[in-house]
């Protein structure tokens, strides 16, 4: 930690602060979260749920790991550091926001949430805390609670902030799945346009009850799963009718208030799945795009992200690599994961753009050179000049030549290349016939009854 300067604390939670330092070699302001458990072993750390999932998540949308330390059995989290978290944006305003603003916002955070999801994480903590914004980006933060899908069960009891908790967690489901954070998203999304959290139950209790006066009382056709929770739990759902959305968020639009009421579905398995979402009406204006910049485009071929149709943009790695700077230390750097293979694949396209270059140079630079004579090659054949005592492959005419003396420009430029180079050389003429195990016919250098070998290395 030598090498930051911590200037102030920007943010305190249950298991960490954050910190806002700057790089003292490079000068770039980072966000520290120092963690308030200790921890005594460097096993102990990579096992971290926060850890494991962003070493294999890179995503504009998703918080950036640069480097783990621990120091006198203190851990600390060096990450890209972000102006403002979306609470403090909501905190400071007098309004909610514009229906512009929430699409770009809630568009950006499913697709962190797509890629995460697809590789095989879900976040369950969920809220604006977590989501951190500079400028017009926004990216998802705190996987202190992020598990695997491939988990098994049974899970964590408790999971999110209250308000943003599903039901299926509030009535202690020991399974559940990526959908838990389709119906923290479909709460946070209503609250960007009202300013105020659409459940803001006080315990578990009052946050069913908020949500049954919201959504209504859930029934065996809406949510037959939740009935058996309850009964284990011995709950009874209060009997009550749903709300209207379109009343308590009047500043939405049809097609965010459907959105919104397919995230905060009852039935986990009825919300729709990130990928899905970016595909729903309300953000078809994020996929439009103008008639000015379509035939641009046209003939460039464009890779969506995973689950994503219709998305112009970049493909992005799979994830990245912890590495240590020093064998044996306790600091890990962050690396991107580059493929071999691709990157096999872009050498060769450049050593063949440079290999075509240099045949066009040639071949440009051979033309201004006049026509070569050759004295030791005869041909009795046809000289390729036509009638008229032009050249049948250039443009101009030429003095007249007797026939058998002229080679064109481009043949004896050829014949100058080596493998390696252009030399002076020219290349000796190959043998009357070569075949597997060594050389046939008649050599003045090369003994007939003797046999050479070649080997050819791959």
């Amino acid at each position: 930690m030598d090498r930051y300067k911590v200037i102030k604390e920007v943010g305190d939670g249950t298991f960490g602060s954050v910190w806002r330092a700057i790089n003292k070699q490079s000068g770039e302001v980072v966000a520290v979260k120092k963690m308030k458990k200790k921890y005594y072993s460097w096993e102990e750390c990579m096992n971290l749920r926060e850890v494991k999932s962003l070493r294999r998540m890179n995503h504009p949308n998703i918080v950036k790991l640069k480097e783990v330390i621990r120091e006198h059995d203190i851990l600390y989290f060096v990450m890209e550091y972000m102006d403002y978290n979306l609470y403090q944006l909501m905190k400071d305003r007098g309004k909610g926001f514009s229906e512009a603003e929430v699409r770009n916002w809630c568009y950006q955070i499913f697709q962190g949430l797509s890629y995460m999801h697809q590789r095989g994480f879900f976040h369950r903590d969920l809220k604006p805390e977590n989501l951190l914004v500079s400028k017009a980006t926004i990216k998802i933060a705190d996987f202190g609670l992020a598990r695997e899908v491939s988990s098994l069960p049974p899970f964590t009891e408790y999971v999110s902030t209250r308000w943003y908790r599903a039901p299926e967690v509030l009535l202690q489901s020991s399974v559940y799945d990526s959908a838990v954070d389709m119906w923290a998203m479909g709460a946070i999304m209503a609250e960007l346009f009202t300013l105020r959290p659409l459940f803001p139950g006080s315990s578990e209790v009052d946050e069913i009850h908020k949500i049954c006066s919201v959504i209504g009382s859930p029934c065996q056709d809406s949510w037959a799963q939740g009935l058996q929770l309850a009964d284990a739990m011995k709950y009874q759902f209060p009997e009550m009718g749903c709300s209207s959305l379109s009343e308590l968020i009047p500043s939405a639009s049809k097609d965010a208030i459907d959105l919104i009421s397919l995230l905060c579905s009852w039935d986990p398995s009825k919300r729709p799945k990130a990928s899905e979402v970016l595909q729903h009406r309300f953000f078809l204006p994020c996929l439009y795009v103008p008639p000015t910049l379509r035939s641009k485009s046209v003939g460039v071929p464009k890779t969506p992200p995973s689950g994503v149709k219709g998305f112009e943009g970049r493909r992005y790695s799979t994830g990245g690599a912890l590495s240590a700077s020093k064998p044996g230390s306790n600091v890990l750097t962050v690396k991107p994961v580059i493929s071999s293979s691709r990157t096999a694949v872009q050498r060769k396209l450049q050593l063949d753009r440079q290999d075509s270059r240099k045949s066009l140079g040639a071949t440009e630079n051979s033309n201004k050179q006049p026509n070569y004579r050759s004295p030791a090659r005869k041909s009795s054949g046809n000289t390729g000049r036509s009638k008229n005592g032009s050249d049948a492959i250039g443009k101009g005419n030429v003095p007249d030549i007797p026939s058998g003396k002229v080679v064109s420009s481009v043949t004896h430029k050829m014949s100058k290349v080596s493998l390696g180079s252009v030399g002076t050389k020219p290349i000796p003429p190959s043998p009357s016939l070569m075949k597997a195990g060594g050389w046939h016919g008649q050599s003045s250098d090369i003994p007939s009854a003797r046999r050479y070998t070649r080997k050819v290395i791959g």
